[in-house]
C-alpha cells in the first residue's frame, strides 16, 4: 500500500488536466496528455509548437511571442527600446538597433536574482539571530526583575525586623526606666516606713517614761528629736517622654531619653514648586535684606507668597493686591468681606484664599471669580488660614463673643480634625479680641500664633500639646507680640514680633536660635516664605515688604 502511494506521488500530470503526461511541447515547455494536445495548439494558434514524446523532451527557454509578428518568438532583446524583439523586427522598426540575445539577458538577471536571494537568506539568518537575542534578553529581563522583586521582599522583611528590634529596645528601655524609678521610690518608701516605726516605738517609750517614778528611767533618757526631724525626701524623678518626628515621605525619628534612631528616605526627584527637604541648610549668622518693595498698601497686615517672585498683600481695606519682586502690581481682588480679610493664603496653583469672618466663609479667587470653599459652623468665625502640601486647609476659628478658639482641619468641605483642648480638658488657645494664625510644620506639628496669650502654641499632628513659647528677644523691652508665622525647609519656626520690631527664629522644638531685626523700626505684621526659602516681611506703618535671606 505504501509503495502504491509513492508511485502515485511520482506520476507527472498534464499541465492542463490531471491525467498522466504523455507528450511535451518543446516550444512552450509544457507537458500534455493525448487529449489535451489539440486544446493546447488551438489556444495558441499563432505559435509554432514542437510536440514530441515526453521522454524526448528538450528543456530550453520559452521565448515570448512577438506582439508585431505572428508565429514569431522573440529571441533577442532591443537594448535601445528595452523590449524583446523577433528576427523580423530587426529588419523593420528595430533596424540598426543594438540587440542582445535574450538568453544572455536571462542569464544575467538570474545571476542577480540568485545573488539577491542569497543576500536575503543571509539577512534572514541575521533576523533569526536578532530574534533569538531578543528572546534571550526578555528571558533575562524576566529573571532579573523576578530576582529584584524577591530582593525587595527580603529587604522588606529585614526592615520590618529592624523596626521590630528598634521598638523591642524601646520597650526594654521603658521597662528598665520603670524598674529604676520604682526601685528608687520603693527604697525611699522603705526608709520612711522604718523611720515611722522607730518614731512610733520612741513615742511609746516616752509615754512609758512619763508614767514611771523611777529616777533612772528619766535621767537616762536621750532625745532623738533632731534625728527624726530629717525626713527622707522623695526624689522627683523626671518622666521620660517618647518623642517622634515625621517628615512625610522623607524621615521618621523616635527618641526616648538618650536613645534615638532615625529612618531616612532620600528622593532623587527634583522639586520644582517647593524647597527640597533633602538639602540641609544652615542659618546665616546675619540675615540679609535683598529687596525692599513699596506696595502703597496702608496698614499692611498680611503677606502670602506665590512662587518665588510674587506675593499677595492686604491691609485695612477690602482690596487684595498681588505684587512682584519689583513692586509692580500683577493683580487685584476686592474681597466680599465688609472689612479687611482676617487672613490670606495661597494654594499650590497660586490662587489666593481669604477668610471672611463677617460672612463666616473661607473663599478662593479663581479666574477672577470668587468662590466659597468652606462655611464655618454656626456661631464660629474663620480667622487664620493654612493650605498644606496634602491639599488640606487648616482654619483658625473663634466664637462670636471671642471667648473660645479652635483650629479645624478640612479636606474639601469635610472636617477631619478639631484641635481645641489639651489632655486635661483645658482650652489650648486663649480667648480674646485677636485672631490666631496657624501653620503646619514639616514634622506635622501645628503652630499657632496666639496673640491673646502672647505666645506661640505648638501641638503635634494628633493635636497633643507640645510646648508654648512666649520669650522676649535678646535685649527686647516689650512683651512678646506674635503675628503671622511661617516654617522653612529646615522646620524652623519663624514669627513676626510686632512690638519688638523683629522676627524670632526657633527650632522645631521651640528653642530660640536667632533674631532678625533689620526691619527699620517698623512693625512687622505680615510674614510669608517663597519657594526659594526667602522671607517676605510686611511692615504695618510704611506698607513696605522686605525680602530677607536667612538661610545659607
Amino acid at each position: 500500500m505504501a509503495s502504491a502511494v509513492t508511485q502515485a506521488q511520482d506520476v507527472i500530470t498534464c499541465n492542463i488536466c490531471i491525467k498522466p503526461v504523455q507528450q511535451f511541447c518543446n516550444s512552450c515547455q509544457v507537458g500534455l496528455c493525448e487529449d489535451c494536445i489539440n486544446k493546447h495548439v488551438n489556444n495558441l494558434k499563432s505559435m509554432k509548437h514542437d510536440i514530441v514524446p515526453f521522454t524526448k523532451r528538450t528543456v530550453q527557454l520559452v521565448f515570448p511571442q512577438c506582439t508585431s509578428h505572428s508565429h514569431q518568438r522573440c529571441e533577442v532583446h532591443c537594448q535601445q527600446c528595452d523590449v524583446p524583439v523577433c528576427i523580423k523586427c530587426l529588419t523593420g522598426l528595430h533596424q540598426d538597433h543594438e540587440v542582445v540575445d535574450i538568453a544572455v539577458i536571462i542569464a544575467m538577471k538570474k545571476e542577480i536574482i540568485k545573488r539577491e536571494a542569497e543576500e536575503i537568506e543571509v539577512i534572514i539568518s541575521k533576523h533569526a539571530a536578532q530574534e533569538a537575542y531578543a528572546e534571550n534578553k526578555i528571558s533575562k529581563t524576566i529573571t532579573h526583575f523576578a530576582a529584584l522583586g524577591k530582593q525587595a521582599t527580603d529587604q522588606r522583611n529585614q526592615w520590618h525586623l529592624e523596626v521590630d528590634n528598634i521598638f523591642n529596645k524601646i520597650e526594654s528601655l521603658i521597662q528598665s526606666l520603670r524598674d529604676h524609678h520604682i526601685t528608687t521610690l520603693q527604697s525611699c518608701q522603705f526608709q520612711l516606713r522604718i523611720q515611722n516605726s522607730s518614731m512610733s516605738q520612741t513615742v511609746q517609750e516616752k509615754k512609758e517614761i512619763l508614767k514611771s517614778y523611777n529616777v533612772s528611767d528619766v535621767t537616762n533618757y536621750k532625745s532623738r528629736l533632731d534625728e527624726y526631724k530629717t525626713i527622707p525626701q522623695i526624689p522627683d524623678l523626671p518622666f521620660p517622654s517618647l518623642q517622634t518626628n515625621t517628615v512625610q515621605g522623607r524621615e521618621i525619628s523616635i527618641e526616648l531619653g538618650e536613645y534615638k534612631t532615625t529612618l531616612t528616605q532620600t528622593s532623587l526627584s527634583s522639586l520644582t514648586d517647593e524647597i527640597s527637604f533633602s538639602t540641609v541648610k544652615e542659618l546665616l549668622e546675619e540675615a540679609r535684606v535683598i529687596a525692599n518693595i513699596q506696595t502703597n498698601v496702608k496698614n499692611l497686615f498680611k503677606v502670602a507668597c506665590v512662587g518665588s517672585n510674587k506675593a499677595w498683600v492686604s491691609g485695612k481695606d477690602k482690596m487684595l493686591t498681588c505684587i512682584d519682586l519689583h513692586g509692580a502690581v500683577q493683580d487685584t481682588v476686592t474681597s466680599t468681606r465688609e472689612f479687611f480679610p482676617n487672613d490670606i493664603t495661597v494654594n499650590t496653583h497660586g490662587d489666593v484664599m481669604y477668610s471672611d469672618g463677617h460672612n463666616t466663609t473661607v473663599n478662593i479667587v479663581r479666574g477672577g471669580k470668587t468662590e466659597t470653599l468652606i462655611t464655618t459652623p454656626m456661631g464660629w468665625h474663620p480667622t487664620g488660614l493654612c493650605f498644606n502640601r496634602s491639599g488640606e486647609i487648616l482654619v483658625g476659628m473663634c466664637t462670636t463673643d471671642y471667648n473660645q478658639f479652635k483650629i479645624v482641619r478640612y479636606q474639601g468641605q469635610r472636617v477631619i480634625q478639631v484641635i481645641n483642648k489639651d489632655e486635661h480638658g483645658d482650652q489650648i488657645y486663649q480667648g480674646g479680641k485677636y485672631v490666631i494664625y496657624v501653620v503646619e510644620n514639616n514634622n506635622g506639628d501645628i503652630v499657632a500664633s496666639d496673640l491673646n496669650a502672647r505666645a506661640l502654641v505648638v501641638v503635634d499632628r494628633t493635636g497633643k500639646f507640645r510646648f508654648r513659647y512666649n520669650n522676649k528677644p535678646p535685649g527686647g523691652k516689650k512683651p512678646f507680640c506674635p503675628r503671622q508665622i511661617v516654617t522653612d525647609s529646615m522646620s524652623h519656626i519663624i514669627v513676626a514680633d510686632e512690638r519688638n520690631n523683629c522676627l524670632h527664629i526657633l527650632d522645631q522644638n521651640g528653642q530660640f536660635l536667632r533674631c532678625v531685626d533689620k526691619l527699620g523700626g517698623d512693625k512687622p505684621m505680615g510674614l510669608s516664605i517663597d519657594c526659594e526659602g526667602r522671607l517676605w516681611v510686611g511692615l504695618f506703618s510704611s506698607g513696605d515688604v522686605k525680602v530677607i535671606q536667612h538661610l545659607k
